[in-house]
């Protein structure tokens, strides 16, 4: 796998980052897209990882063009319905026509149902509003959807025939208690994606949704270590590179035969 170029959202940190200089680090070009976003202080959330969601993406392009890769930072606001074509139009300006797309950032909110300030882990909560709503879904459903389209109409007025799409998800069967616009939102992209991968078929194009395990970018403190080593379901705390290697198979030529698919990580 070489020569191809990404877009990889919300990769100034975490899995994002990581996801960057796995392709990178396999040849391809990557626009990383980014947001920096201002988290409220909240005393069950790390400082460092609230710092990390602040910075750029230039410390991600640094790295990857000191190994002799090709890469590009744009701060981007997903909110925004026109960026999604701006962010084609750059890649398409500095690196090349796009053909491999990961859509991983998010406008988490924890947001809930239940009159509750602070949820399990001391982290705080707000209760489900327009506000919330919004910031989850034009990020991580609206966001997505528009990247999906735009990387579909450019794809078929070249004549491509290879393409790669790959989401980042969250979030089971009954819902996401606790964090239920992020569930709700995820599981969205899920129904985008999936309708992508028999739509786009004809073109070459795979797509597929990762769920990772609980994943330490940052965020992860010794309450929630506490809370995965009592669960009968979570296995593995993961590392942000570990799901990117994931991430980067996908989007190889390995991987050809999958897609429509949500492949869940443990």
């Amino acid at each position: 796998m070489s020569g191809h170029v990404a877009i990889v959202t919300g990769a100034n940190h975490g899995i994002g980052a990581a996801t960057a200089r796995a392709l990178a680090a396999a040849g391809e070009a990557v626009l990383c897209a980014y947001w920096r976003v201002h988290d409220a202080e909240d005393p069950g959330v790390p400082q460092a990882y609230r710092d990390s969601r602040l910075r750029d993406a230039d410390h991600v392009v640094a790295g990857i063009e000191a190994a002799g890769g090709r890469a590009l930072a744009v701060e981007a606001d997903l909110t925004d319905p026109a960026a999604p074509a701006r962010l084609f139009d750059l890649a398409e300006e500095r690196l090349g026509p796009v053909d491999i797309l990961v859509n991983n950032a998010t406008g988490w909110v924890q947001d809930t149902f239940t009159p509750a300030d602070i949820d399990g882990h001391g982290r705080a909560m707000r209760p489900v509003s327009h506000a919330t709503w919004s910031q989850q879904f034009t990020v991580d459903a609206m966001a997505p959807a528009l990247l999906i389209g735009e990387l579909s109409r450019r794809h078929a007025a070249r004549g491509a025939t290879w393409g790669r799409i790959v989401g980042l998800t969250s979030g089971g069967e009954l819902g996401f208690p606790t964090e239920v616009s992020y569930g709700a939102a995820k599981a969205a992209q899920n129904n985008y994606t999936m309708s992508a991968a028999v739509e786009l078929a004809p073109l070459g194009i795979t797509a597929n949704m990762v769920h990772p395990p609980v994943t330490d970018t940052g965020w992860v403190t010794d309450s929630i270590r506490e809370g995965v080593a009592g669960s009968g379901s979570l296995i593995h705390i993961a590392t942000a590179a570990e799901v990117a290697d994931v991430v980067a198979y996908l989007a190889s030529d390995a991987a050809r035969l999958i897609t429509g698919n949500i492949v869940t990580l443990r």
